[in-house]
């Protein structure tokens, strides 16, 4: 029977190894999954100066002529001519700082080396997993103690609701139909201007449309056959981007799954944030560390009437 002193475990990874024993030299890491650099794009504006992000909705009042709400006529002698009108108004958002301590001493350091895993670099690799990860729920559900808001749950959006659950029974047009209730909710609430050309949906959804076929000859599947089908193909000219997020799981009202449709560019839909930086390395006795920092806003959307829910019940 072989055991081992936990007393010789430390943060190296050195451990008391038995003569038959065969110790597999990898370092397994956590599984973590991180997709929000895919679903937003960055807003490429922000300093690690700024304290605040903040953009404009600007809206337009016009005047006719002889009739106030038609069109721009006036006589060959006319002398008064009507002009448009503005309405700015300006939202702002917080960037809130985020920073963690990288540090060891030299005793580790030298222990890890000679064990060929280094500490620093471990350390720096669970650091950068920390920040993508907290950028991650940000993006996708904001923070509860910050009080706000990520991609899935944004408060200016009234979420539509499905007629039913989606099963291995469900006819594939129902599903479609769905889609399209949502991509079509977005068309009409933008004036015609914007059909969302991206959609994402909890794993559970996405997993049912990816291994249900539109029929029994098993020729496609039923998320294929949505992408070319739904409007967003016929309108924009290219299929229907479909991913999963496994943050919209239960995220809907009384536990239903979240369907979002976006159009992920940054003039409508974007994520302000400073990537990481970090502080020279400072040496204090044994000890060596270094301070990495950057700023975290929230999801910014200037054109909310781009963006939809659907909540479909969770079967």
């Amino acid at each position: 029977m072989f055991t081992v002193d936990r007393a010789t475990i430390d943060s190296t990874g050195a451990f008391l190894v038995g003569e038959l024993e065969r110790m597999d030299q990898n370092l397994n890491m956590p599984l973590v999954s991180v997709k929000w650099s895919r679903d937003i794009s960055m807003r490429s504006d922000i300093s690690i100066a700024d304290e605040v992000s903040s953009f404009t909705n600007t809206d337009f009042s016009s005047v006719g002529g002889p009739n106030p709400t038609g069109k721009n006529w006036m006589g060959k002698k006319g002398t008064a001519t009507p002009g448009p009108e503005l309405d700015i108004t300006p939202t702002r958002n917080n960037l809130t700082p985020w920073a963690t301590e990288v540090s060891w001493n030299v005793l580790e350091l030298a222990s890890a080396q000679q064990l060929g895993r280094p500490i620093d670099v471990q350390k720096y690799t669970a650091m950068k997993m920390k920040w993508n990860m907290d950028t991650d729920e940000q993006v996708y559900i904001g923070d509860e103690v910050l009080g706000v808001p990520g991609l899935l749950n944004l408060p200016d959006i009234l979420p539509l609701a499905a007629a039913a659950a989606w099963t291995a029974t469900t006819d594939p047009d129902v599903m479609l139909q769905d889609v399209n209730l949502l991509l079509t909710d977005v068309w009409v609430r933008s004036g015609y201007a914007i059909c969302p050309a991206k959609i994402g949906l909890a794993p559970e959804l996405f997993g049912l449309m990816t291994t249900k076929k539109v029929s029994s000859a098993g020729n496609i599947s039923v998320l294929e056959y949505v992408k070319i089908n739904c409007i967003s193909f016929q309108e924009n000219g290219e299929p229907l981007n479909i991913v999963s997020m496994k943050w919209a799981s239960k995220r809907g009202a009384g536990g239903s799954h979240r369907i979002v449709a976006y159009t992920q560019d940054e003039q409508y839909v974007r994520f302000p944030m400073v990537p990481l930086l970090n502080t020279p390395l400072e040496y204090r006795g044994m000890q060596q560390s270094s301070v990495y920092y950057g700023k975290l806003g929230q999801v910014e959307a200037p054109y909310s009437n781009t963006i939809s829910y659907l909540d479909v019940p969770a079967s």
